[in-house]
């Protein structure tokens, strides 16, 4: 064998190598959308399992479960933006991503405004309690003064 094609030999191996690792780095690279996807999939089967059950989830609990979840769409529309050429991802795959995070962000914004409503009636009615009212029958300020019992025989 000659100088020559051990050389040739050596570059062609060298050079299927760097295909290799390339295509190697392209799929471990492109294999990371898969720990957000699964993140999003336990997020989305909690909330499905809170509708479910008989113990609901309170408007708090609901806004941060939603919250974890649009944080969640945020970053897989990140990654999805950044490698969608490179890693051959579907126009209807990020199309689809994009309006369920479009969603989740509605209805997030729902729920906790409904949270941020039932937190403020609660610090109204602790408030209205620690001042002395809200002691009344239909939610008023209730009976005050003093009843003088009768003197004498009854």
């Amino acid at each position: 064998m000659s100088f020559k094609f051990i050389a040739t030999v050596a570059v062609a191996l060298a050079g299927s190598q760097f295909v290799a690792s390339a295509a190697f780095a392209q799929a471990a690279e492109c294999g990371e959308i898969q720990k957000t996807l699964q993140a999003r999939k336990d997020l989305v089967a909690k909330a499905n399992a809170a509708s479910s059950s008989k113990k609901k989830m309170t408007p708090q609990e609901a806004c941060a479960l939603f919250g974890k979840l649009q944080n969640n769409g945020a970053e897989g529309l990140k990654w999805i933006t950044a490698n969608k050429e490179w890693c051959s991802i579907p126009d209807s795959f990020a199309e689809g991503f994009k309006a369920d995070h479009i969603k989740v962000g509605g209805i997030r914004t729902k729920i906790c405004g409904i949270a941020a409503q039932a937190a403020k009636m609660e610090s109204q009615a602790r408030a209205q309690a620690q001042n002395g009212g809200g002691g009344g029958l239909l939610g008023g300020p209730g009976l005050t003064g003093a009843m003088r019992m009768p003197q004498g025989a009854l």
